[in-house]
């Protein structure tokens, strides 16, 4: 990453897992080899996270959480990062992000408090999350802190092309949540061709996808058999045209629009 720390391009996202649900996928992900967790605040599970990873070596594991957008104000970003501290069970998080940017309130405040808790090392690398190129910029324009990582709705289907290339331009990694579309990608004709040509599911084909754009990319699943075909990506590659093939996919669709009246959507 940007401020020299190392990030694995494979997580395990927890977006609408909780429960025994939620400690039952991340044990098995945990011991299938996955060293990335991600989470957020505002998915309301890092307690049942936190219980897994207390049986588990804290220094191999590479743990997100996310600020969510009602609290970024200066002392409530310190006190969201010190809650998920204490639920997740951790002294630090290796990665904290702004879940969603909040106009009303000023981003150089929000980034601020970032600086803070890594000054304290509460937190280890700083991003943001659901920001477009102009919010990047002036993001990178005011924080006092390297700005690491951009996690965005990305998917074949939704293929940021501007914003990766900024993002590359500019050193900042780009993670793709909902990199599946939320499983609708799966059902898209030329991927399902291209699952066929390798040998491989949809999943996979996407996945690695990303992978070959330079992206980490965080599949949520709640099969055990998906979570363990999602980990087999890195003994092989896609030939670049059809690495090309799928980045001409006409259809764009996003799975969501943020709405504060919802439930933070990532």
């Amino acid at each position: 990453m940007k401020d020299g720390r190392k990030i694995p391009a494979l997580g395990f996202g927890t977006w609408n897992l909780s429960g025994e649900e939620c400690q039952r996928m991340v044990e098995k992900a945990l011991d299938l080899g996955y060293t990335h967790i991600d989470t957020a605040e505002g998915y309301n599970n890092e307690s049942q996270i936190g219980e897994v990873l207390q049986t588990y070596d804290r220094s191999n594991l590479f743990i997100t959480s996310k600020v969510s957008p009602s609290n970024l104000h200066y002392e409530d970003v310190l006190s969201s990062c010190e809650s998920s501290l204490e639920k997740l069970g951790t002294s630090y998080l290796d990665l904290y992000l702004i879940h969603w940017p909040n106009e009303a309130i000023s981003i150089r405040e929000s980034l601020w408090a970032m600086k803070k808790l890594q000054e304290e090392a509460l937190v280890r690398s700083v991003g943001i999350s659901n920001f477009g190129v102009n919010q990047l910029k002036i993001a990178m324009g005011v924080s006092e802190a390297p700005i690491c990582i951009n996690q965005v709705e990305f998917h074949p289907w939704l293929y940021k092309r501007e914003l990766l290339d900024f993002c590359k331009e500019n050193g900042v990694i780009l993670t793709a949540s909902a990199p599946l579309a939320r499983s609708r990608i799966l059902k898209d004709e030329l991927i399902q061709k291209t699952a066929r040509k390798y040998d491989k599911t949809p999943a996979q084909i996407a996945l690695k996808w990303e992978l070959q754009k330079g992206l980490v990319t965080i599949p949520k699943t709640t099969s055990e058999d998906h979570l363990r075909k999602n980990f087999q990506l890195f003994d092989w590659k896609l030939d670049p045209q059809d690495v090309e093939k799928i980045d001409s996919i006409p259809k764009t669709e996003r799975c969501y629009e943020f709405n504060f009246k919802a439930e933070w959507a990532i």
